[in-house]
């Protein structure tokens, strides 16, 4: 510039967020490589491109401006003011000049680990000597949580599970009961077209938005209370939130929560229908929206699963259960029940708000049964309070507490009377289960929750719970739900069933039932078994036991029973006979719900005595998978054909078939085909073409639902080469 000259006020021209360079460093170009989208606690790089000189420091002063939500405010956080000249001054965000070109200049800006979570603008005021003060809108950028950032409460320190909690797109929810548990494959997909944005109005859609967004907005940094909102907003109890709940066996006016293979057609019909509750969700399907959310936002998250789960009403820790005399399980009035399975996720993150060592894993159910603060959510409760019985601990940890370690007592009622048989201290909360890292094979978690049972800690673990209860110091429990490929049995003598055995309430034994199957109880099929009598005693012993069979609920509610019989077994000192039964499928085959659980129960009596014997044993029947094969090599952006196979399981024609199809990366949506009527037995094979436009580890999951069945499932790993 010669001299002399006056100094023109510096003039921008053009901005660019380098948004693909940024959100590769970000661990954001699965979700766009053309919007900014970045992580807090680490520093991001734009261009400015002047219009008539270059950047001259001393004389010009280039002050950034970062604005969130629709009041933001400096002392709230949502509106930070910083520049060049001022690092290390009073606000927490950096900006640092890179390279200073001609017309020019590259700055690194850098948001704070604790800035709150959402929609940015960035805007610039460039102050020149002697010139005027000019201002621009430089664009619109996205900040998300940062598990690589030591200094977020989110900061998890494993690659590995960074890849799997966070990066993850799909996964498995298990399901059936604790002696057979199959993994039900399920597409996350928080890195699908407009997922983000669907994320961003959920926060926004919130009671906590409606009520004041200036203090919610504010309050976005802080992972428990993101938790606490996305938690209840997945509901819809208190507000117009993802998913409506339903239990009742109806959904003709929606979806079977059995059918549901992925989380991304919920939140796309939840957002194209102006934030309408999408019907219908049960626990599982909670979780696993709710997973993809936090993923979303950068929040490690995993959906786990508790077999056994309790549901304390009272906040006794006891499960009350009541019998007849046919030994059929009966409605329980107080609505205390165990679930044979029910999921729920953990997130992780730091607890500043609780004692020291208590962050990490928590404990969030979106299932809505109970309030907590006035909203259908539960949690962030602290996995290590639950295992030490800390329930006095934030949020809602005495309910969680009871899922897991709830002792469960069962009554025989008689002519008004009610008759306690037996208490168990062990049947609530077993092989809690989760996905494992970068692997499809169950991980079993539950010495995260509770010490062994039967230890001496467990014992005292509980008694502590339940005196911190009874001295009623906070908010008693509220709530639970729970529901409901490849077994994999713990116990490989009954492969599909969950099996208590005789249970009394003398300490010595004498008589004991048991229910052991034949074979397999697959769908389609009689179910042949037998009734298991031992006499231990050195009498003899003259039995009358009833018998019946009841299809249950996920959520362990009764429903009337289909089959009954009486035995009358005669036992020589220390003899077992076996008592045989079957169960035809025309039997079974009108009263199933869509959980296909049938529970078998005897109630036993001697002649010489009062005393009772129940035994019961929770059967799963099952159905022949979905086969998918893929034909030829995976290449992004290039044909890829897909082969399904599956066949009618039934010996009676199935109408309606539909078989719907999905997969991140490799589908744009959801597929569906219309099969139409299935001849017994008939098997099919369908092709479908696909173009893969993500490259990297990928999974097709499918399902196939008719007039019989709601949910026969297959899923089929895929690795698509980037290709040249």
């Amino acid at each position: 510039m010669a001299q002399g000259c006056p100094i023109t006020g510096l003039e921008v021209d053009l901005t660019d967020l380098q948004s693909y360079q940024n959100n590769v460093r970000h661990h954001t170009e699965e979700i766009s490589i053309d919007q900014l989208i970045v992580r807090r606690g680490q520093a991001f790089n734009i261009t400015l491109y002047f219009r008539n000189r270059g950047f001259q420091p001393g004389l010009d002063n280039i002050i950034f401006v970062t604005e969130t939500g629709p009041l933001p405010e400096l002392a709230k956080g949502t509106r930070a003011v910083f520049s060049l000249a001022s690092r290390g001054g009073p606000s927490p965000w950096i900006a640092s000049l890179e390279t200073n070109g001609a017309t020019s200049l590259e700055v690194s800006l850098c948001p704070p680990p604790m800035a709150a979570v959402g929609r940015y603008l960035l805007k610039v005021r460039i102050e020149s000597f002697q010139g005027p003060v000019t201002a621009y809108l430089l664009g619109e950028f996205i900040l998300l949580f940062n598990p690589w950032c030591t200094g977020d409460a989110v900061y998890l320190d494993s690659e590995p599970q960074r890849q799997e909690y966070v990066m993850n797109d799909y996964g498995f929810i298990y399901q059936g009961n604790k002696n057979w548990i199959r993994p039900c494959p399920w597409n996350y997909g928080q890195f699908e077209e407009n997922i983000i944005h669907i994320c961003l109005k959920l926060l926004d859609k919130s009671l906590n938005f409606q009520i004041d967004s200036a203090i919610d907005c504010a309050l976005r940094g802080s992972p428990v209370y993101i938790s606490r909102v996305v938690c209840a907003m997945i509901n819809s109890n208190d507000d117009n939130g993802v998913l409506n709940g339903n239990w009742s066996e109806n959904y003709t006016d929606g979806v079977n929560p059995a059918e549901w293979t992925g989380s991304v057609a919920i939140l796309k019909q939840w957002h194209a229908t102006g934030c309408q509750p999408v019907r219908y969700g049960q626990c599982w399907v909670f979780a696993a929206v709710m997973c993809t959310v936090m993923r979303c936002l950068g929040i490690p998250t995993r959906v786990v699963t508790n077999f056994d789960s309790g549901h304390d009403t009272d906040g006794n820790l006891i499960i009350d259960e009541y019998y007849d005399n046919t030994g059929r399980i009966l409605e329980n009035k107080k609505k205390d029940t165990v679930w044979n399975f029910h999921v729920w996720n953990e997130c992780w993150m730091a607890r500043k708000d609780l004692p020291p060592g208590y962050g990490g894993w928590q404990v969030l159910d979106a299932t809505p049964q109970e309030t907590s603060n006035g909203l259908y959510c539960c949690g962030p409760a602290s996995v290590r309070a639950i295992k030490e019985g800390e329930v006095d601990l934030n949020y809602d940890t005495p309910f969680a507490f009871s899922m897991v370690n709830a002792d469960c007592t069962s009554w025989l009622v008689s002519g008004g009377k009610e008759q306690k048989i037996h208490q168990d201290t062990n049947s609530v909360g077993n092989f809690i289960s989760t996905k494992s890292i970068q692997s499809d094979e169950r991980d079993d978690i539950t010495q995260n929750y509770k010490y062994g049972e039967g230890s001496p800690q467990e014992r005292q673990v509980f008694l502590k719970a339940l005196q911190k209860l009874k001295n009623g110091r906070f908010q008693s429990p509220h709530r639970t739900d729970s529901e409901p490929s490849r077994p994999m049995p713990p116990n490989q003598d009954n492969p599909h069933s969950l099996d208590t055995p005789s249970l009394r309430p003398s300490d010595v034994v004498q008589v004991s039932l048991k229910f052991k199957l034949l074979d397999s109880p697959n769908m389609g099929q009689d179910i042949n078994f037998v009734l298991l009598a031992l006499n231990m005693s050195s009498q003899f012993k003259d039995l009358k036991v009833n018998l019946s069979a009841q299809s249950l609920l996920h959520d362990g509610s009764p429903l009337s029973p289909f089959w009954q019989d009486m035995a009358f077994i005669t036992l020589s000192p220390k003899e077992a006979k076996s008592y045989p039964c079957k169960i035809l499928y025309s039997q079974y085959s009108q009263y199933l719900s869509t959980d296909k659980l049938i529970r078998l129960s005897a109630l036993g009596e001697e002649k010489s005595s009062p005393e009772k014997i129940l035994a019961n044993k929770i059967i799963t029947l099952t159905y022949p998978g979905i086969m998918i094969n893929v034909l030829g090599a995976a290449i992004m952006n290039q044909p890829l054909t897909i082969q399904v196979v599956f066949s009618n399981p039934l010996s009676e024609q199935v109408e309606d078939c539909v078989l719907t199809l999905e997969g991140s990366g490799l589908f744009k949506k959801q597929q569906r085909v219309l099969i139409g009527v299935l001849k017994p037995r008939y098997k099919v094979t369908v092709s479908l073409k696909t173009v893969p436009f993500k490259s990297g580890q990928r999974q097709i999951q499918a399902n196939l639902r008719s007039n019989k069945f709601k949910d026969i499932k297959g899923y089929r790993n895929v690795y698509v080469d980037f290709g040249l």
